[in-house]
Formats: C-alpha cells, sequence, structure tokens
C-alpha cells in the first residue's frame, strides 16, 4: 500500500441528483504503498472496512450513510476515517448532490489493489513499523469479519451436500524449514494467483460466490522468540 507521488484530479460537484463519472480523476489500477501517512491510514480495520465496503461495491461510489449500513457502524463515527482515507488519497469524491439542504458526497475508491512496497520493509526504512502496523490491521479486519459471519451462520467448511471430495473453503497452517531458493518460488507462486484473481475481477455469474482469501507468507531471520 504505497504512495506514487500522483496528484488527485478535481471531482465535480453536481445538483439534486447528478454525480460524476464511474472512475474520476486520480483512479489507478494499482498503488504501491510505501508513505508513511498513507501506511497510517491503512493501519485500522474499519478504515480498511470502508475500502472492503467500497470493493464490495464494484469500487462504489457509496456515500457515508451506504458505508455505516454496510459495517453495522453509527454514520457519525466513520466521517474522520473517511476524511483520513480521502486526505491519504485512497478513496475519492466521485460526486457530490444536494438532499435536504445539506451536501452529500459519495465516495469511491482510488484504486483497483493496494499492495506494501518491498522497501518499506528494509532495515532503514522509516515506514517499516506504519507497514507491519497495517498488516496487523488486516490481520485483524479479516480474524473480527470471520468471528461476525461464524456468528451469522453463513460459513460452512463441511462436506458438500453434492457429493463432491471437499468444501470449497479451506484453513491451512503449515510451519516448514524451506530453501530460499523453494521460499521464493512458493512466494511467486502465490503471488501469480493473487495477480490472476486481480486481473479477472469479480464475477458476474448468478451462482458467483462472495470470496474472501488471505495469505501470509514469511521466513524467520536467524535469532531467539522473545
Amino acid at each position: 500500500m504505497a504512495e506514487d507521488g500522483r496528484e488527485v484530479g478535481e471531482t465535480g460537484e453536481t445538483g439534486e441528483t447528478g454525480e460524476t463519472g464511474e472512475q474520476p480523476g486520480g483512479w489507478v489500477e494499482q498503488r504501491d504503498v510505501a508513505d508513511v501517512a498513507v501506511l497510517k491510514a491503512l493501519a485500522d480495520p474499519l478504515r480498511l472496512g470502508i475500502l472492503d465496503a467500497l470493493r464490495r461495491a464494484d469500487g462504489g461510489p457509496l456515500t457515508a450513510k451506504e458505508l455505516a449500513a454496510a459495517l453495522g457502524e453509527p454514520q457519525t463515527k466513520l466521517y474522520r476515517h473517511i476524511k483520513q482515507l480521502e486526505k491519504a488519497e485512497l478513496i475519492l469524491v466521485a460526486g457530490t448532490r444536494l438532499v435536504s439542504g445539506i451536501v452529500e458526497s459519495r465516495y469511491s475508491l482510488a484504486q483497483r489493489s493496494i499492495r506494501l512496497a518491498s522497501e518499506v520493509f528494509s532495515e532503514d526504512s522509516p515506514a517499516r513499523d506504519e507497514a507491519y502496523g497495517a498488516m496487523l490491521a488486516a490481520m485483524d479486519r479479516v480474524r473480527d469479519e470471520f468471528r461476525a459471519r461464524v456468528a451469522a451462520g453463513r460459513l460452512d467448511f463441511s462436506r458438500p451436500r453434492d457429493g463432491s471430495d471437499s468444501s470449497p473453503a479451506m484453513f491451512a497452517d503449515v510451519p516448514l524449514r524451506l530453501t530460499p531458493e523453494r521460499l521464493r518460488r512458493l512466494r511467486d507462486q502465490l503471488g501469480d494467483i493473487f495477480d490472476e484473481l486481480t486481473r479477472e475481477g469479480s464475477s458476474e455469474a448468478e451462482d458467483a460466490v462472495e470470496v474472501t482469501v488471505f495469505a501470509l507468507l514469511y521466513g524467520l531471520q536467524p535469532g531467539t522468540e522473545s
């Protein structure tokens, strides 16, 4: 998730019902983030939830009221987080309209995908702590979402009733010792899968299933655990 020095294009202000285009100025395909301020904006599960809600809505645009409904949060709780994401140029104002004398903004994603730039993890990087903070926030977000969906009865890891061999869902925790070459190859294989999924985007098929894919792969440097 890195800032690439681009400038956000101007957003249009519209009338009572009009809106600007689906991809306002400043939208990019992929953002590689290295900027400390952007990393700090990403280091919060609720802000990640806002980005996720816009992503699930095919990039938006959504109002603060619609985001609050999607996240099950009070609308007033979101305003500060929305402004921080807008300031970090992770979301854009896609358009405005006048509702009962109040200007209502609609927000969209500023990018299709976000990745942490590799340089943020170097030993001399001033953004390394913030990068790990963003990763931990993502883990917290996935954990909280998983717990909520288990409680709602929306997850099923059992054998399918159609007679197939296994559930389409999976969970794996596999500690191994690998050679550096095999570790790099595994990382490239996983990266290829995510690149393919990003290129494909969401399916429009009637039987399409909402899916969460979360991967964490790391090798440990020699040392002792604290």
